[in-house]
């Protein structure tokens, strides 16, 4: 038996790719490159635009700056060499009406295949003024034209696909209209009938003919809404079935009704026994030394509403930076306490870590609740302590980062598990944490990072959401300036007044030392400079993630009680820092960092009673670094900044997740294709309400996407 024969008795799509008519082994090899080895891979390379070549102007129609196709007769073709020893190639190009000059550079090849043209040829490229006034199109795509249907075969919506060097688009095209024409009857759709009409959408067969050889723009978007839906309809399956399995799982129900009420059926589920005779708003109101906002009260009403159902808790709360996160989590805890439970925070950073301690410390100690801190840099001594509390039950609240989720950390009754900057954590670390409780501990995860609803459903759909949309009043709007490398005398002069009035000064750069590679300000340059040259007369410090951990607290330590006026660092200072009395926060080489990253930075200044003030440093020399730092000055919106990085940046880097497998999305756009997730997250329910495991046979397929949908999520982590 041959190897075709052999080939063509497996599944089409599964057949190696040399095996299609007209590819071979070594057009095989190129296609590698771009990872496609089979028919499959062919099938599902999707084009990443369309040039519209259905138009045939006559040439004395041509416009400059249009990309055009062309028809006519060469008349003649030169070739010469130029100064660095390539050749250039030029034709000139006539229909009667007029001409157009062909030209091609270093492709020696082209002019030996132009001079063998007896008849007309097709070209298509962008038309520009060239020598002796004349139009021309550079490296133009051709072929010559034999017959009717070689216009038609040109002079169409032609796919463009994503290349790497040494790959032609001629060979995509080849290979992708063989694999169309000879095997795509082969391919099974993977939605069953009732989804397709329910959402009024194509076959898959129909769709990639339609992605490969349009017919028309419009048959090209309903080809790819259909995929779209596909690939967004995987996603959400995936985060409604675990969200479902979640909801039916039996958890703690927290009576935090019954705390107050004298007459509890159950005395002995509260710990203190004073604290079961007041309410607990009335509790939080005492513990809080400022009145909460209207959305504060709102979402820890939801989380209350959830901690008191059987089914364990799964929440995102999503706020804005200074939005008061923090107390609504304290709230929780107070509730998750009094009712005879253990609550642990993970934070992704000891900074972090600490500072939640800090702050929680103040607010419980004085109601006797115990807070303890376990972090990788404690002494051997330390450590044993803080796991003996919190085994004991000693500590009501355990405060650490990934250390808590180590072996060896043991919780005496912990019922309540909060996740903050959730989006440093992946789904397998929070469920590590979630496995040391008692049962099913409800699980609550914050993030400061405004996250655009769109990413919000792709990458927490499985969650209940929560968004607290409300400063404290009386917060100031932080003033954001841009100002170039020239005006930084006057930003340091600035500086210097605001501290001559008492406050404090943060200065942010993007590297801890100088790199040859980048032209950048480092903060241990920066700080030399700083503390030696321009403010000799103040104390200047630096803090940065290479630093021991006992070096950071002491520096932080100095810099919360007044000690030190400036405190030079790197973005170790991103989240979770907490010094009213710093009121100027100055980024050098602001273009260096991403969006969410500055709207994070900004928001360690602002946090007091003083006006507030964030100068970016930069001399921005794209046109995207302009849009990102004019954005910045315009608005303190998070979210809107979050939907300008997401369009900027793209998915994949905006959520960190480019290098995990989620999110690999190969035609799904979250920008633009925000109602299809909709949809998908609408179609998703509607499909595990008739069949929640998806265990029907017309369900096959799906429930085999889902399986690797979900693989991959239980991986993901964030940066």
């Amino acid at each position: 038996m041959s190897d075709t024969q052999t080939e063509t008795r497996k599944s089409g799509q599964e057949m190696e790719v040399q095996f299609l008519k007209g590819v071979g082994p070594k057009l095989a090899m190129m296609l590698r490159k771009v990872g496609i080895e089979t028919v499959g891979d062919v099938l599902f390379y999707f084009p990443r635009r369309y040039e519209d070549r259905t138009k045939l102007p006559p040439l004395f129609q041509l416009s400059p700056g249009e990309a055009q196709t062309v028809r006519g007769r060469l008349l003649n073709v030169s070739s010469r060499p130029t100064r660095g020893g390539k050749v250039l190639i030029r034709a000139i190009l006539d229909d009667g009406s007029g001409q157009v000059g062909l030209i091609w550079f270093n492709q020696p090849w082209v002019g030996r295949e132009l001079q063998k043209i007896e008849g007309e040829i097709i070209a298509y490229g962008t038309v520009k003024h060239g020598q002796n006034r004349m139009l021309e199109i550079s490296s133009p795509e051709w072929e010559p034209v034999e017959d009717d249907d070689d216009e038609e075969q040109f002079a169409r919506l032609m796919p463009v696909y994503p290349l790497k060097e040494g790959v032609p688009q001629w060979l995509i095209r080849k290979a992708a209209k063989s694999a169309i024409e000879y095997f795509s009857r082969d391919i099974e759709d993977p939605l069953p009938v009732q989804v397709l009409k329910e959402e009024h959408l194509r076959d898959l067969k129909w769709c990639l003919r339609q992605m490969h050889l349009p017919d028309s723009e419009r048959d090209q978007f309903e080809a790819r809404k259909r995929l779209v839906f596909e690939e967004f309809l995987y996603l959400q399956l995936a985060q409604q079935m675990r969200r479902r399995e979640v909801k039916q799982e039996v958890g703690i129900s927290f009576p935090i009704s019954e705390i107050g009420s004298i007459e509890a059926s159950d005395a002995s589920l509260f710990v203190d026994s004073e604290a079961a005779k007041r309410d607990v708003w009335e509790q939080i109101h005492a513990m809080l030394p400022f009145d909460l906002t209207g959305a504060q009260k709102r979402v820890i009403g939801e989380i209350f509403e959830d901690m008191e159902r059987s089914a364990p808790m799964n929440r995102l709360v999503q706020g804005d930076v200074g939005s008061g996160k923090t107390a609504v989590a304290a709230c929780a805890m107070l509730a998750s306490v009094r009712c005879g439970y253990q609550t642990a925070l993970m934070a992704p950073t000891e900074i972090l870590a600490e500072q939640h301690a800090y702050n929680l410390k103040k607010l419980f100690e004085p109601l006797g609740i115990t807070v303890t801190l376990l972090v990788g840099k404690q002494t051997a001594a330390q450590k044993k302590k803080a796991l003996q509390a919190t085994a004991s039950g000693e500590a009501q609240i355990a405060v650490g980062t990934h250390a808590l989720i180590q072996d060896g950390v043991d919780f005496h009754k912990l019922g309540l598990v909060i996740v903050d900057e959730q989006h440093r954590f992946g789904v397998m670390q929070r469920l590590a944490l979630r496995q040391k409780g008692v049962g099913n501990p409800d699980v609550l995860v914050m993030t400061a990072t405004p996250i655009p609803r769109t990413m919000t459903m792709t990458l927490y759909g499985d969650l209940d959401l929560s968004v607290i949309d409300e400063l404290p009043p009386g917060r100031k709007p932080i003033k954001t300036h841009w100002k170039r490398t020239q005006d930084r005398d006057k930003v340091y002069g600035t500086v210097r007044e605001l501290i001559g009035q008492g406050r404090q000064a943060y200065f942010v750069c993007p590297l801890i030392t100088e790199s040859p590679k980048m032209e950048v300000q480092a903060a241990e340059d920066l700080h030399y400079r700083l503390s030696n040259e321009q403010y000799p007369d103040l104390n200047v410090g630096l803090l940065h993630g290479q630093l021991k951990p006992v070096e950071k607290e002491e520096i932080m330590e100095a810099f919360r009680r007044n000690e030190l006026h400036i405190l030079v660092s790197t973005v170790v200072i991103e989240v979770g820092v907490d010094v009213p009395n710093a009121t100027v926060m100055v980024i050098e080489d602001a273009n260096r960092f991403g969006l969410s990253q500055l709207h994070q930075l900004r928001g360690r200044v602002g946090r007091g009673e003083h006006q507030s003030f964030c100068i970016l440093i930069a001399d921005a020399t794209t046109e995207e670094a302009r849009e990102r730092l004019e954005i910045m000055v315009e608005t303190s919106n998070g979210f809107r900044i979050a939907e300008k990085d997401l369009e900027i940046r793209g998915p994949g880097d905006f959520a960190g997740t480019k290098q995990s497998g989620f999110l690999n999305l190969k035609l799904a756009n979250l920008v633009d294709d925000g109602p299809m997730l909709e949809q998908a997250r609408a179609a998703a329910n509607r499909i595990l309400d008739r069949d929640p495991g998806l265990l029907l046979t017309e369900n096959e397929k799906m429930l085999s996407e889902v399986r690797k949908q979900r693989s991959q999520e239980a991986l993901v982590v964030v940066s």
